[in-house]
């Protein structure tokens, strides 16, 4: 923070160290009991030094952390415009269902018969997912969208080594998230990158090209990461299937088409869904996450362990596939209790009807955004688009600006920036998803600001741009210096304990 009071702060934003600065040796919120009868020694050596962690009272840690969260952005907060992410708002009520002690309090090691509520709500979740969908199977136990991903393709790749198919390779376009070719790799296959058509849409003519008796499947994801229906899916999962391939969907973007398409009528065969993103469950922050996949019929018997059914007696959890064709369990328990709590809620407030309208405000409000800045941005792709629009760096050429210095123009704005530079297959990328959540009234200031900064980038400000963000707590970090020579240890300094 630039130094403008004696104290460091400004009004009531604090100047805030690092708590290791704050140590004061011998300090502490927590008094414990010396220990009777037995050695303060840890592994029989007597202890010469501190451990690290730092002295601090109660009042101190509380302050610290209080006063961190208070130079967070969040969608309690404000817009938040991070194309491919949905930062879309938590209704408290799923959040008031998910304390309910039966959900909060529920063990993964209970005996069955004493969490049959929280089997049942897995079931319904289930059942659920899969009407929404249009495919008969779905495996829950995925700890996040990739996770999704992995276990796509890891029953796609146990189908497939049943029949004796030992394919090598999957095609992933070049617009899809990251997190598609790295599935891919992880699953020890080749990757072979597709390329997008003048329309921002996958090339039919060099998906044609690109399929052989060696690709076991597509990743696609529809609609796809430049906010594009992928208006020949249909044909694409002909292709893929006729190939003797299996099509996956990347479901990111199922929030865009939800209660208006099934995937499975599509043809795909697998697809993971972002619980966060399309039902609302809690997004970032680490976790935790939850991505189940949905499966088509010829992959059902391959899918991962553990799943829910109901018989005469209740429910139960099944663990073990007689057949043998499952690949196995993806992880330790069931899934995330929490995350599944929060999304059945999601689903049983809004209806049937209610989610096909998450799904069509969603894409007005995109649209509504492509309107107001078309003309004044470039949108390479002019819509209309699905869930979020997406702009290039092309009215910005000649001002000395950049897509980073128009996103740091957004924090003094009190913005937090759009996802900048993905997709990878436009310059200088801006892609902006304002979710249903927002009123008109809250993307007019958005779009007001955007227009403002534009404005100001070409009437030669770039100057002002360059040093942004001005009034942030930290200014602009040098980047390339961070990533080049990274601090990953703490040193106080002897005489000012600041950390070097």
């Amino acid at each position: 923070m630039s130094q403008v009071t004696s104290s460091g702060h400004r009004g009531l934003v604090m100047d805030e160290p690092l708590l290791f600065e704050m140590d004061v040796e011998g300090r502490t919120g927590v008094d414990l009991p010396e220990p009777e009868g037995r050695s303060l020694k840890l592994g029989g050596l007597e202890r010469k030094s501190r451990i690290g962690l730092a002295g601090v009272s109660e009042p101190q840690i509380v302050r610290h952390f209080t006063r961190l969260s208070q130079k967070n952005y969040a969608i309690d907060a404000g817009l938040y415009p991070l194309g491919s992410c949905t930062m879309k708002h938590n209704p408290r009520l799923n959040e008031k269902a998910a304390r309910l002690p039966g959900f909060a309090m529920a063990h993964p090691m209970q005996p069955q018969q004493t969490v049959q509520g929280c089997l049942e709500l897995m079931g319904m979740l289930a059942h659920w997912l899969m009407t929404l969908t249009g495919m008969p199977g779905v495996a829950m136990s995925p700890a996040a969208g990739a996770h999704g991903e992995l276990a796509g393709l890891m029953t796609i790749r146990a189908a497939l080594t049943a029949r004796g198919d030992a394919r090598k390779t999957v095609l992933v376009p070049e617009s899809a998230h990251g997190t598609n070719p790295a599935t891919a790799a992880l699953c020890d296959y080749k990757v072979q990158a597709v390329p997008a058509n003048p329309r921002g849409r996958i090339d039919i003519e060099e998906l044609k090209e690109a399929l052989d008796e060696d690709v076991a499947a597509l990743m696609l994801t529809n609609p796809n990461t430049c906010g594009l229906f992928e208006d020949e899916v249909v044909e694409v999962a002909e292709l893929i299937h006729n190939a003797g391939g299996f099509f996956y969907a990347d479901g990111a973007n199922f929030n865009a088409i939800v209660g208006r398409v099934r995937p499975g009528d599509l043809g795909v065969d697998a697809m993971h869904i972002n619980l966060h993103k399309t039902f609302s469950t809690p997004h970032g922050g680490g976790g935790p996450g939850s991505g189940p996949v949905v499966l088509s019929e010829p992959l059902v018997p391959f899918a991962p362990l553990p799943y829910a059914v109901a018989d005469g007696e209740g429910w139960r959890l099944v663990e073990h596939d007689d057949s043998g064709q499952s690949f196995g369990r993806l992880r330790s328990f069931h899934g995330q209790m929490g995350m599944f709590v929060r999304a059945l809620a999601y689903m049983m407030s809004h209806g049937a009807d209610g989610l096909r309208q998450v799904a069509e405000d969603a894409v007005l409000n995109a649209n509504y955004v492509m309107a107001r800045l078309k003309g004044t941005y470039n949108a390479p792709f002019p819509g209309p688009c699905m869930h979020e629009c997406l702009f290039d760096d092309h009215s910005l050429k000649d001002t000395g600006v950049s897509t980073l210095d128009l996103a740091k123009g957004m924090i003094d704005e009190g913005f937090h920036p759009m996802t900048m530079y993905f997709p990878l297959v436009v310059h200088g990328a801006m892609l902006i998803e304002p979710t249903e959540s927002e009123s008109k009234q809250s993307l007019d200031l958005f779009c007001d600001t955007m227009l403002h900064l534009m404005e100001r980038a070409q009437s030669g400000d770039a100057e002002w741009l360059h040093d942004a963000p001005h009034l942030a707590p930290w200014s602009r970090l040098d980047e390339t210096a961070a990533a080049r020579r990274p601090v990953l240890t703490w040193k106080p300094d002897p005489e000012t304990n600041r950390a070097t």
